[in-house]
């Protein structure tokens, strides 16, 4: 079942846990994911970025692809199918037009007032056809760019004058793998919940304590990112088989040693995070 995220993350924020959104690769990345997330009920965010549409061929092929497997696996759970940081409207109102369910568009990098304006226009065009949207405030660290905190004072302008589902403040995450100690502001996360009253999205779900996640869901975040954890266990579990089997040469059996790899962390990090058997 193909759904937007807004009850889904409703639920997990009345219910005080936090629903993970693994990235997608390919096609066997979806299937196993998906089986995974069958196996123990859990509603499933399966989140694309534009890099990776482009590889798998287009929003379109993306959006068939899921639908297809969700029928021919059977899946019963609740599905999204998210846009992870649309860089733009134009990219927003592609995966909106091709079947997605939700999109993010990650404005972040221009002025507040610059920032409201498209997300705004996104939103506009998201709701009309029951589409949830998620927006970026502050800046998320990465391999080449520094963290800019959100501040609160200014969720609560970009939620109030753009009307979006879910708000994706920085809060001291970073994509990718962590160079140093992980350190969440999870004061400022509750003070931005409790002024939007929206669920809390944290990017940069791979490295972080364990510990340091559930404090995050009492503070009100309810989606965690995930993609890094995921292609690190995959790769690791995928460079064993072919050191084993150095005369393998089929793609199938190469990219499906990692499927064991890539549903244990899907489980582990789901039990955590409290969302299994929720359907």
């Amino acid at each position: 079942m193909l759904v937007s995220m807004t009850e889904m993350l409703k639920k997990a924020m009345a219910e005080k846990y936090a629903v993970p959104a693994y990235n997608i690769n390919n096609l066997e990345w979806t299937r196993f994911i998906l089986e995974a997330l069958e196996e123990i009920k859990s509603p499933a965010i399966l989140e694309v970025s534009e890099g990776a549409i482009k590889y798998m061929g287009g929003y379109l092929t993306v959006a068939s692809m899921v639908k297809a497997l969700i029928k021919d696996l059977n899946i019963t759970v609740p599905v999204a199918l998210h846009l992870d940081h649309g860089s733009s409207f134009e990219s927003c109102k592609k995966a909106i037009d091709a079947g997605f369910t939700s999109v993010m568009i990650d404005a972040s990098k221009y002025e507040l007032s610059e920032n409201i304006k498209i997300t705004k226009e996104v939103t506009d065009y998201a709701h009309q056809k029951n589409i949830s949207v998620e927006a970026e405030i502050g800046h998320i660290g990465g391999e080449n760019s520094n963290i800019l905190y959100a501040a609160a004072e200014d969720c609560l302008k970009l939620v109030k004058e753009t009307n979006i589902d879910f708000l994706a403040p920085a809060i001291g995450s970073v994509h990718g793998l962590y160079k140093g100690t992980p350190h969440l502001e999870l004061t400022l996360a509750s003070e931005i919940s409790s002024l939007t009253k929206l669920p809390l999205v944290l990017h940069g779900g791979t490295g972080i304590p364990d510990e340091m996640l559930l404090e995050g869901i009492k503070c009100g975040i309810c989606k965690l990112n995930i993609n890094t954890e995921l292609q690190v266990v995959w790769t690791r579990a995928v460079r064993n088989f072919l050191n084993e089997n150095k005369d393998v040469y089929d793609p199938r059996k190469i990219i499906k040693a990692g499927e064991k790899a890539i549903k244990n962390a899907i489980i582990q990090k789901n039990k955590l995070l409290g969302c299994t058997f929720k359907y």
